[in-house]
């Protein structure tokens, strides 16, 4: 093995950085268009907002569940060595094989989001050959900069989440104070927009719940991130806690803020039909500010949605990188550069985003991701419990407040989404099981290649190198 596989990686985030990563990636696009299909879902402003809380207080769950774990075990690849210690190295490899692949999509998704709002920008004079090549230079651009070093990509990542908060209290708070608005707004219904695109079997009741949950946590998709990077966060059993914990707290106030501020500016009507080719922040910002404000909100979204990339292209890498260190994947994957970088991981995930970018299929990955991040999540949250069980005096310097009750919660209504997602959206929930599945032989051939150790071994005794 040549000398980059003795290298680790530096622990060089310090908590700033590290609540950024979390706000660069969360804050993306949902929490500025949700609003109006989750308006069709549920019906009313108040209900949209419980939907927000809720979704809110679930993801807070998840974040105190992955407290535990990353302090327990602050690693490169974070879920992976969770899982792996609690039920064994098939489920670790499963994990990473799912992540790694729709990674690709997710980056490839982002990119081409960033590109329709330069396009927004410029009044929509990019040809169409332009809306096809810049997707592909956005992800060249991201992966370059994630050859820094990580102590760069931490300050790029503040720079990053200033601009996304900023522009989440500029819609909020100018709707508040600038706007003509009314609180009589809350007591109406939205149940007769028009609601372009929302199919009947999601709107109102416990379907239309489920349906307002899932957009409300994709727009809270994010928050785990820092779990990845584990490994390079100094005094992980003291900033990985506040990190995830403050970092989500904060999220969840400024969505029930600006949320808010849409319903105080429209009515849940003029919500519910909004065309799905525009945003509620930006008809918002538009009643306060007029159109000039549309230059502004375009800039902030595309930074936004590059932002999102930027930190998907620096913790994903993290994934085949870890895997590569305990032989289930080649090995070059768990090299590191100069810079102390996983290079060669950083590159494979930004050729596969262009791929995927380039032949539209990742359309497929980005439906089905939800739903299977979901079923990891709610391994994550039954690893803390088979941990506390299995290995009762492993050090834990940060434990999940509330325990067992919190875990099993988080685990409960993750279950319930994953039974709504399969009986909703069928077709979605099984190609995401069978994206699972379709890892079993490339598992097999790894673990017969190379004779891969327990977890017991490789996942909570080793000595944490990274």
């Amino acid at each position: 093995m040549n000398d980059s596989a003795n290298k680790n990686l530096i622990r060089a985030l310090t908590l700033v950085p590290a609540v950024a990563l979390i706000l660069a990636n969360v804050i993306g696009t949902g929490v500025f268009v949700k609003a109006r299909v989750m308006t069709c879902n549920v019906g009313s402003p108040d209900m949209v907002l419980l939907v927000w809380l809720v979704a809110g207080l679930l993801t807070l769950a998840g974040a105190l569940v992955y407290a535990e774990l990353t302090s327990m075990m602050p690693r490169a690849g974070g879920e992976f060595h969770f899982i792996g210690a609690a039920f064994g190295s098939r489920w670790a490899f499963l994990y990473g094989w799912t992540k790694t692949i729709s990674l690709g999509a997710s980056a490839a998704a982002v990119a081409i989001l960033c590109v329709i709002f330069l396009n927004d920008l410029l009044d929509a004079a990019l040809s169409d050959m332009a809306l096809s090549l810049l997707p592909m230079v956005v992800i060249g651009l991201a992966t370059i900069f994630n050859l820094a070093t990580v102590r760069v990509n931490g300050h790029a990542t503040t720079a990053l989440s200033c601009v996304k908060v900023g522009l989440v209290l500029m819609v909020g708070l100018g709707a508040f104070i600038l706007a003509e608005g009314s609180w009589t707004h809350f007591s109406l219904t939205g149940s007769e927009g028009n609601c372009e695109g929302v199919p009947d079997n999601a709107r109102l009741g416990w379907g239309g719940f489920g349906a307002a949950m899932l957009g409300a946590l994709w727009g809270y998709n994010g928050w785990a991130i820092i779990s990845a990077l584990g490994g390079e966060v100094r005094k992980p059993s003291r900033n990985i806690p506040l990190a995830l914990v403050g970092g989500t707290g904060l999220i969840i106030l400024l969505y029930l803020m600006v949320n808010a501020a849409y319903f105080f500016v429209l009515t849940p009507y003029e919500v519910a039909s909004i065309g799905e080719d525009s945003s509620v922040a930006f008809e918002v910002a538009r009643r306060f500010a007029g159109p000039g404000v549309a230059a502004v909100i375009s800039t902030c979204l595309m930074i936004s949605a590059y932002g999102t990339l930027h930190t998907t292209m620096l913790s994903g890498p993290r994934v085949p990188y870890t895997m590569a260190r305990v032989k289930l994947l080649p090995a070059r994957f768990g090299e590191l550069s100069n810079r102390s970088v996983p290079a060669v991981a950083v590159i494979m995930i930004g050729v596969w985003s262009v791929v995927l970018a380039v032949s539209g299929t990742f359309d497929v990955l980005t439906d089905v991701y939800v739903f299977v991040l979901w079923i990891f999540f709610a391994m994550n949250g039954a690893a803390v419990i088979v941990l506390r069980k299995r290995y009762p005096d492993f050090p834990r310097p940060y434990k999940v407040a509330g325990y067992p009750i919190v875990p099993v919660i988080f685990i409960l209504v993750a279950i319930y989404l994953l039974i709504n997602t399969l009986l909703v959206t069928p077709v979605r929930a099984l190609a995401g099981l069978a994206l699972i599945g379709a890892g079993l032989p490339v598992y097999q051939y790894f673990k017969g290649s190379h004779g891969v150790p327990a977890p017991s071994d490789w996942l909570v005794h080793q000595n944490n190198r990274d």
